[in-house]
């Protein structure tokens, strides 16, 4: 798969809300965008976004565990990547690393002077852009998706 041009969602899947950020067209910045929440309805919001700006392709969080592997919060992950990857065909949908992405987020409200309760619904917004910037990085840099490549029939 090359990487396609046009902007880019990118998802930080929580328990209780989902942070949604959105790149340029160029695929150089990511900004935070929405929250979408967790539930019934969440894909489908989601596919809707990504139609409403022209998406080229879901960017999708992965916690792993500092030592690499994967828990709980992984398998949902895991589970709700491939839920949108069916909704959202053909637009493709990759899972990358997300370790400490909403830490540092949290980190970088309360440096900003953001209260904890203020900045629980920017929070995953936030991370969903550090999720984001760090894939376009990568792929920048190597001219390749970043991550696992989801292709909605369960494989990796």
């Amino acid at each position: 798969m090359t990487v396609p041009p046009g902007p880019r969602l990118g998802i930080d899947v929580g328990s209780v809300r989902i942070g949604i950020a959105v790149s340029d067209p160029e695929g150089t910045v990511a900004v935070p965008l929405t929250t979408v929440p967790r539930g019934p309805g969440d894909v489908d919001a989601i596919v809707e976004l990504a139609r409403q700006r022209g998406a080229a392709g879901l960017v999708v969080g992965l916690p792993r565990t500092l030592s690499g592997g994967e828990g709980s919060a992984a398998r949902s992950s895991r589970e709700f990547a491939l839920r949108l990857a069916r909704r959202a065909s053909p637009t493709p949908v990759q899972l990358v690393d997300e370790r400490l992405t909403t830490a540092g987020a949290s980190r970088g409200l309360r440096e900003a002077g953001l209260s904890s309760r203020r900045a629980r619904h920017v929070v995953d917004q936030v991370a969903a852009a550090a999720i984001l910037q760090g894939a376009l990085d990568s792929e920048r840099a190597g001219r390749v998706p970043a991550g696992e490549v989801v292709d909605g029939t369960g494989s990796r």
